[in-house]
């Protein structure tokens, strides 16, 4: 009985001291960069197996959408420590089984095509070298808890290396990865990217300026430093050392991915002195700096560990980017870059996106989080009509959560209550993920009451959310500029293609919805006169007024009726309540800084 309980326990012990002395290494350099390709050299040292299988992640924590990235790979070959080949095969789209007989050591070689300007994926030309980690190495399947080494080997014009990875010290361009997540969590800029630093929260901050433009870097340190650390005081935590800023610059960009202690940013050059465009950096740069704690480290509970194999479903990315959608701006408020009157455009502005979305009374927002890998990044000519944003809505349910939790404590709670005590709980104490019901049990709990209708009503279901309820608690009111109008509407965009009036877009439940119009319809006349000016032609006519469009689909002539009716469009303005009284008015001071 004691040897048929230790054989096994004896091979577990063999597996794990194995894996505990393989080693991994990557070599990067750019023979061809003006091609835009990476050569990779993957060594895998201290092997005791027949085969060895290595794969590329299909997608990129932060990014929920498939991009199978081993599309781009080429060349892949095996050889031993004696430079022998080794027998491979691609066994999936993502995988390569290679036979090691007797082999210590095991050196791949692939090449990867990077060209795809964007936050989430690899690009190289001669100017620089952005290199985001799953669309770049490769993983030992199984050993995704094994360090690795990372030497770079950039081309004779780039100078400079910038990444949140550790240097190794007395190596050159090389770094070390105490684990893959780690490594895939670390984007590597190379080129001759404008670096400057700050100290914030503690913490010091490299920024790297790719592409050049007319910002001001003094400036920039100022009032990033501001964002850093009013987002820190949150949490009364920083969890880093040291955070990577990797900021692309090209004539028209933006958006960003966040990461462990780094993140990268878009922004077109030359807009840094225009002051909307350089809030919106500004707020780009809230956002992300946010992620450190919410996503990184406060996660839902499927996000982490990852599967680099397969989608990792949660139905909480309106908390992990809603939460932070909110934050990002209400940051800007805090920190005195919007005004008060700015960030009250601003969150109508918002409110307006969801209103004016048939989409947002078809899909719950926990149903867009669960469904962002197949819409989300998807979209269509009917996204509008059957989804809603988890960003836009999430925020705006982190709002709602944060004035009823300001209403029910008279002040003494918000939403920050809620945030640090999941840091606290979920990754200092637990170093887990939460599920959607620990969430809604620890806002509860900093709430005092129950929060079935916020749930019920809003994330689970499309009821239309109470914002007058929400906003009266702190002195507020939505004005509808619209509501008075009575204006025809047809319920189409259309595009003018070589003179030609081509619908791209249908509104669910309008009149040409209901008449039966379609995408990629001309529109040739209405009602026997020439249509030049769809607007414009549309706006001469009635509400209720019935109208006869002649059509070409699909190169066959056809009438079709439509009656037109109200234009359904929300323009709501968020203004002080002339009724306000004294403790909304307090309320509403502690809630924005005033």
């Amino acid at each position: 009985m004691k040897r048929l309980l230790f054989t096994p326990l004896l091979l577990i012990t063999m597996i794990i001291e194995t894996q505990a002395q393989t080693k991994i290494a990557f070599d990067v350099s750019f023979t061809e960069p003006q091609a835009h390709y990476v050569d990779v050299k993957m060594e895998v040292s201290a092997l005791n197996n027949e085969y060895l299988e290595v794969k590329m992640p299909v997608w990129t924590p932060g990014s929920y959408l498939i991009r199978e990235f081993a599309r781009n790979v080429e060349g892949f070959t095996a050889s031993d420590e004696n430079g022998i080949i080794l027998s491979s095969t691609k066994t999936t789209k993502n995988a390569w089984k290679i036979h090691t007989p007797k082999s210590k050591k095991v050196k791949i070689n692939y090449r990867v095509y990077a060209f795809e300007i964007s936050v989430r994926t690899s690009f190289v030309d001669m100017s620089h070298a952005f290199l985001s980690p799953t669309s770049i190495f490769m993983y030992v399947t199984g050993q995704l808890k094994q360090p690795a080494t990372i030497t770079i080997h950039p081309i004779t014009a780039w100078t400079q290396i910038s990444t949140g990875l550790e240097t190794l010290q007395g190596k050159a361009n090389s770094f070390y990865a105490p684990n893959f997540d780690i490594l895939f969590d670390s984007p590597i800029e190379i080129g001759t990217q404008d670096i400057f630093e700050f100290d914030a929260a503690g913490v010091k901050h490299e920024v790297a300026m790719y592409g050049g433009g007319n910002y001001d870097k003094e400036r920039l340190k100022r009032d990033m430093t501001k964002i850093v650390e009013e987002e820190t005081a949150v949490f009364d935590v920083n969890p880093n050392k040291r955070y990577v800023f990797i900021v692309h610059n090209y004539n028209t960009s933006g958006g960003g991915l966040e990461h462990l202690n780094s993140t990268v940013l878009g922004m077109s050059r030359n807009s840094y002195t225009d002051e909307n465009s350089y809030a919106n950096f500004l707020s780009l740069v809230a956002h992300e700096y946010f992620h450190l704690w919410n996503v990184k480290r406060i996660r839902p509970f499927a996000l982490g560990p990852f599967d680099y194999d397969n989608e990792n479903y949660t139905t909480n990315l309106w908390i992990a980017e809603g939460f932070t959608a909110y934050y990002d701006n209400l940051m800007i408020r805090r920190t005195g870059f919007y005004s008060f009157e700015k960030y009250l455009e601003v969150l109508s502005g918002v409110i307006n996106v969801i209103e004016n979305q048939p989409g947002n009374r078809v899909q719950p927002v926990s149903e867009a989080s669960f469904d962002a890998w197949i819409k989300a990044y998807r979209p269509n000519e009917n996204s509008r009509n059957s989804t809603i944003s988890y960003y836009d809505k999430g925020s705006m349910i982190a709002l709602v959560l944060d004035l009823e939790i300001l209403n029910a404590t008279q002040g003494k709670k918000g939403l920050d209550d809620v945030m640090k005590a999941l840091y606290d709980e979920y990754h200092i104490k637990q170093n887990r993920g939460y599920t959607d019901a620990e969430f809604k049990v620890l806002a509860e709990q900093v709430a005092g009451l129950p929060l079935d209708t916020i749930y019920n009503d809003y994330v689970n279901d499309t009821k239309q959310i109470n914002f007058a309820k929400y906003f009266n608690y702190v002195g507020l009111q939505l004005v509808d500029d619209l509501a008075t109008k009575n204006t025809p509407y047809l319920g189409t965009t259309s595009v003018v293609k070589e003179g030609k009036i081509i619908i791209t877009t249908i509104a669910r439940g309008s009149a040409a919805w209901t008449g039966g119009l379609n995408v990629n319809d001309e529109i040739i006349g209405i009602d026997e006169n020439r249509v030049n000016d769809l607007d414009k032609m549309i706006a001469t006519k009635k509400v209720g007024q019935k109208i006869t469009l002649l059509i070409n689909r699909d190169g066959l002539l056809k009438n079709i009726d439509a009656t037109l009716t109200r234009n359904p469009t929300i323009k709501f303005r968020l203004v002080p309540a002339e009724s306000a009284n004294e403790a909304a008015v307090a309320l509403r001071r502690k809630w924005l800084k005033l």
